[in-house]
């Protein structure tokens, strides 16, 4: 060889290692995390920051990618051809063509590819700089190639921006954060507190509120001592206060009010003057979402509202920690009263009372029953037969067989729910 063919074969070198680095920067650059660049970017760091810029212009980025990646494969492949046809005559097309095709798909395509969707945000920092200037060195070239593009698009009915993404951003992130569940990177807790923080939006108060059945109350004609009894004996801090009806909420008694009031009175009840003691009642719209709920506790700072329906009539109460406990799970203290609301049978089934909340059910069992026309796992069952059932009364409906096992006139209190082993799409209702 002489020094011509030296000469070739380190322009044909320098062809594919360039080939190899288009290939895993465009893996790289496209494959990294927004949310990683951002972050690296408000630290400080310039090359995440070119990166973003490099993302935020796709076009102009995969542009100067293609333009750099052909013109390096086709110049390596060229000075192949003619290097092997002057050493080996015609059959060297057919050398120039196997070893050139190995060459790039080995080393300029899945090598560098493998190793950039491996590590994506190391290779994207290092490669932010030199894709930058490239993408500067293209321009001009790369707006031209885009204008003809876009006009050829145009004319197949293809406008660009202005398709929308199918799912919204927090349904995105929810995505990624069950993705990382299941790859192993996100623990079972951490993807149910995400993911209560981003159902806050979708949630109103009447999803998480105490219904007023299981509401303790005191009435205001009720003498001093019955009415601190109910105060006391309650699990919650807060008591509202009715006159004349129960839905006639005249003011809230707090725990430390009373209290203090029982200790001025050194333990007097008669002396203890229950409406003065009352504070007002707050009052909040069942539809409410629990992000403004929760805003708003905030900002009156205060941990305790009652809710109202569309006509004004109590429908419940609610709490800063019932919107918490949507976030990070159930919050027990030792004043908790621990009632039985779910529990696992020997046979796989699980007993589980009426008014259990269908949220919490799918987040303990990790099951996905419907939560949108229902609240409670006894108003799906109703929901789904179209009316009250009696016990004894098994449905069938989203992959679970729903037994009823007992009825308080026309509340259900206690179900048999058992997965089945195959989703059934019809609703069976079979007689006890």
């Amino acid at each position: 060889m002489d020094a011509s063919d030296w000469l070739i074969l380190a322009a044909l070198v320098v062809c594919l290692v360039a080939s190899s680095f288009f290939s895993g920067s465009e893996t790289a650059l496209t494959a990294s995390s927004r949310a990683t660049m951002a972050r690296l970017a408000r630290d400080g760091d310039r090359r995440a920051g070119l990166v973003n810029s490099l993302l935020d212009a796709r076009e102009r980025l995969l542009g100067a990618l293609l333009i750099g990646n052909n013109v390096v494969n086709i110049g390596a492949s060229s000075m192949a051809t003619g290097l092997l046809l002057a050493w080996f005559g015609e059959v060297g097309v057919v050398y120039a063509t196997v070893i050139m095709t190995v060459l790039v798909v080995v080393f300029c395509e899945v090598l560098p590819k493998t190793a950039a969707f491996d590590n994506p945000d190391r290779i994207a920092l290092l490669v932010a700089r030199p894709m930058a200037a490239l993408v500067r060195l293209f321009g001009p070239v790369i707006g031209a190639v885009n204008a003809v593009v876009r006009w050829l698009l145009a004319r197949a009915g293809i406008v660009i921006g202005e398709s929308a993404p199918i799912l919204s951003a927090h349904e995105e992130l929810r995505g990624a954060v069950d993705l990382f569940h299941r790859e192993g990177g996100v623990e079972k807790i951490d993807r149910d507190m995400l993911g209560g923080l981003l159902d806050l939006r979708e949630l109103t108060v009447a999803d998480v509120m105490i219904h007023r059945t299981d509401v303790i109350m005191a009435n205001a004609a009720d003498p001093p001592e019955k009415i601190v009894e109910a105060v006391l004996s309650g699990p919650k801090t807060r008591v509202p206060l009715w006159q004349g009806t129960p839905e006639n909420i005249v003011g809230v008694l707090h725990v430390k009010d009373v209290l203090r009031a029982l200790h001025g009175s050194d333990g007097d009840f008669s002396k203890i003057d229950v409406m003065a003691l009352a504070r007002p009642a707050w009052f909040v719209p069942e539809i409410r979402p629990l992000s403004e709920q929760l805003k708003a506790f905030r900002r009156r700072r205060t941990h305790f509202a009652l809710v109202v329906d569309e006509y004004g009539e109590m429908m419940g109460l609610v709490t800063l920690e019932d919107i918490l406990e949507e976030i990070v799970g159930d919050i027990s203290d030792e004043h908790d009263v621990d009632l039985a609301g779910v529990r696992t049978q020997p046979d796989g089934s699980v007993t589980v009372d009426g008014g259990v909340p269908i949220r919490d059910l799918n987040r303990v069992m990790e099951w996905s029953l419907p939560d949108a026309d229902a609240t409670t796992i006894a108003g799906l069952v109703i929901h789904e037969a179209r009316s009250i059932p009696e016990p004894g009364q098994s449905f069938t409906f989203h992959g679970f067989r729903f037994q009823v096992l007992r009825r308080q006139r026309n509340r259900i209190t206690s179900l048999r729910i058992t997965p089945l082993t195959r989703r059934k799409n019809a609703l069976v209702v079979r007689a006890g």
